[in-house]
């Protein structure tokens, strides 16, 4: 971490430690702000096949989503999904080999990332998207999604009537909300007094708890056959949530747990873009 990252970071839970002082309900609030807010946008000029997608649009909440898509019209249509603090231009290597197998491939910027409009991200919003995208450009019967993008399109599908044909892929995916939280409360050092409102907040927005988040949860109600693939040394999506669905012993999961590549080197490596490519 740079000197500027580290000095900013202990701004930040200074302010956070006076804030919580003086009322833990604006303190929580502000924190809820804080976890739904990226805080980096990768805006990088895109891969060149990107220059062959035809550009899509979608507005959702008086946001614009900018989206592409490859190989129109076609029988079966696959949606790439990434995740928080990402863009689909990181997943170009996914495009070629899936329009050669014969798909349509849909990539969407969610909400608040790469070109699409917002600043802010949730889980509802996340799954929304997912579920406009199909109604507008769908039905879409496969989906890769990576990380926070895992989480949305499992809530998405629970929604979206669906058979054992269909197929997901889920990289290193955000498994349990209240993980991340506590995830996020660790590194900032916030007042573990604040948690009661912090969760108190997402119920506000969404109607239910934070544990409700979960792809444990959701993937009871799935039908759709699932590659579920996740490092040992993934430092963001711990692999004990996913271990902990691995031992629940679902009939359609497949799991492919890997060593070395961590949370994002792992939909870049070749074998797993290869193994993904042939599962869809």
């Amino acid at each position: 971490m740079k000197l500027s990252q580290k000095l900013a970071l202990s701004y930040i839970r200074t302010k956070f430690k006076f804030l919580s002082a003086i009322s833990k309900k604006k303190a929580a609030e502000r924190a809820f702000k804080l976890f739904c807010t990226p805080q980096k946008r990768n805006l990088r000029k895109p891969p060149k096949i990107f220059d062959e997608a035809e550009k899509l649009q979608l507005k959702i909440n008086g946001l614009m989503i900018q989206g592409c898509r490859w190989n129109h019209p076609a029988g079966r249509k696959a949606l790439i999904l990434h995740g928080f603090e990402s863009t689909v231009v990181n997943f170009d290597r996914y495009i070629r080999p899936l329009i050669r197998k014969g798909y349509e491939v849909l990539a969407f910027d969610a909400p608040a990332h790469g070109r699409s409009g917002g600043r802010q991200i949730t889980a509802p919003f996340y799954k929304r998207t997912i579920l406009e995208i199909n109604k507008k450009f769908g039905p879409v019967q496969s989906y890769t999604a990576h990380s926070f993008g895992g989480l949305a399109v499992c809530l998405a599908l629970e929604e979206i009537s669906h058979t054992a044909d269909y197929r997901l892929v889920l990289i290193a995916p955000v498994t349990e909300t209240t993980t991340a939280i506590d995830t996020f409360f660790n590194f900032l050092k916030l007042d573990p007094a604040i948690r009661s409102e912090f969760d108190k907040v997402i119920i506000k927005n969404g109607g239910v708890s934070p544990a409700w988040y979960s792809i444990s949860r959701a993937m009871k109600h799935l039908r759709a056959k699932v590659l579920w693939l996740h490092d040992e040394d993934d430092d963001t999506t711990p692999i004990k949530d996913a271990l902990k669905v691995k031992a629940e012993n679902h009939p359609n999961i497949e799991f492919v747990i890997t060593k070395g590549l961590g949370h994002r080197r792992i939909y870049r490596d070749s074998k797993v873009v290869k193994s993904i490519v042939d599962f869809l």
